[in-house]
């Protein structure tokens, strides 16, 4: 029923005014679990670090969500593929709140193994919030693309940036219920992921992406009997979708890495919860928050300028954060928001290229398997930011990442060559 309702031709204005409920369904959706999102980022390595006992496996935590999304992102975009986006989505919440309840759990317990097997499924929540971004673009007009997908991703910033600063009073509600301490910002991110999955499920209607389909079934053929392309002219190549998964795996690796390292460092050279809270809610709003800017910046002088910008902006990240010192809140903050900026530009060009490059047929499935590759890569950079860490230090890990992500440059240049 919805899918033949859908098919009928709709005018510009209607398409239109389906698309700002749509944005606006999505914009609630994101702000709750924003706040969601941010509970593991501020905690999760400080938790492992509390019941392990070592820093060496402190990133185990970031790798173990990251890893859990690259799963969920499969599963979410099957789904969206298959039924449209408001099941997935719903479905992929729903699960991130399932995972924040096991942790709780687990802290409880003292149990390692039921904790890494919760935030495992926790990270269905990432990969839902992340997936949403392309809901924002189903149903918008090719050259505003890059601007509805940052509007989608600057509602996270609300939700991204209180939830940190709670890690304080929720750790306090958490310990007056008997709970430890560090599992409090996952009280926040069960209540909040449910919250958005309940948004989604009754609200998203009609579905962006069935109605995206629908219209695009519905345009009229040309003299030649082939149908209008629904799509700008953008090449559909594949060396633009290497191009694009290329730009989002470099910045989520660098991204993810020296994040999630940052709270850890910050509590062994004396600082607290409430600083290290600080320091996150202020990277995970330059994440997001500068999403409407980024947006029209890709809309005007295209994805590849923005991609560029990106591995520039994440090198200054990891010079700033390299030569930081120990009580240096003030330039650690500041290096956290270059290290988010970095990561807004790579994530909005990089979606933009996808997007472009992929037809509606195929997008689902498509954008599904680049964010799997962008779930491992962030598995990948959190793995492996306890280990270098233990071994070489915060400084090491900065600079490094920070140098690794030039690696977009090459990488952008050679497939702009090959268009």
């Amino acid at each position: 029923m919805t899918s033949t309702a859908a098919a009928k031709p709709a005018a510009p204005a209607s398409v239109a005014a389906v698309q700002r409920r749509v944005l606006t369904v999505l914009v609630v959706s994101q702000v709750l679990s924003g706040a969601g999102l941010a509970a593991g980022i501020t905690v999760g390595a400080l938790l492992a670090q509390d019941m392990l006992g070592t820093t060496g496996l402190a990133g185990l935590p970031s790798a173990l969500f990251t890893a859990g999304s690259a799963l969920a992102a499969i599963a979410v975009s099957r789904i969206s593929a298959a039924r449209g986006r408001r099941p997935g989505l719903a479905a992929g919440y729903a699960t991130g709140a399932v995972g924040s309840a096991g942790v709780i759990a687990a802290a409880v317990t003292e149990s390692p193994a039921l904790l890494f097997a919760a935030l495992f499924v926790y990270g269905a929540g990432t990969a839902t919030n992340l997936q949403a971004r392309y809901a924002g673009a189903d149903l918008a007009e090719p050259t505003h693309r890059a601007r509805a997908v940052s509007t989608v991703l600057v509602a996270t910033t609300l939700g991204g940036v209180v939830g940190p600063t709670l890690a304080a009073p929720t750790g306090d509600l958490a310990r007056t219920m008997g709970i430890p301490r560090l599992a409090g910002p996952f009280l926040l991110a069960g209540v909040a992921y449910a919250a958005a999955a309940l948004v989604l499920a009754i609200r998203l209607r009609p579905d962006p992406l069935l109605l995206a389909r629908a219209l695009d079934e519905a345009r009229p053929a040309d003299p030649a009997g082939t149908a209008a392309p629904a799509d700008d002219p953008a090449p559909r190549t594949g060396g633009r979708v290497v191009s694009g998964t290329l730009v989002m795996v470099l910045t989520q690796l660098v991204m993810v890495a020296v994040m999630t390292m940052t709270p850890v460092h910050m509590h062994d050279t004396g600082h607290g919860t409430a600083a290290s809270g600080l320091v996150i809610a202020i990277h995970v709003g330059a994440m997001y928050l500068p999403s409407p800017l980024t947006g029209r910046l890709v809309d005007r002088f295209g994805s590849t300028a923005l991609a560029v910008a990106s591995g520039i902006t994440l090198l200054a990240a990891g010079l700033l954060a390299a030569v930081a010192p120990g009580d240096g809140v003030v330039l650690l903050a500041l290096a956290l928001a270059l290290l988010g900026l970095g990561w807004n530009f790579g994530l909005v060009s990089g979606t933009a290229i996808i997007t472009d490059a992929v037809p509606l047929a195929t997008r689902a499935r498509t954008q599904g398997m680049v964010d799997v590759a962008i779930a491992v890569s962030g598995a990948t950079g959190g793995l492996a930011s306890g280990a270098v860490v233990d071994m070489a230090g915060y400084p090491a890990l900065a600079l490094g990442g920070g140098l690794l992500a030039l690696a977009v440059l090459p990488a952008v240049a050679a497939t702009a060559r090959g268009r």
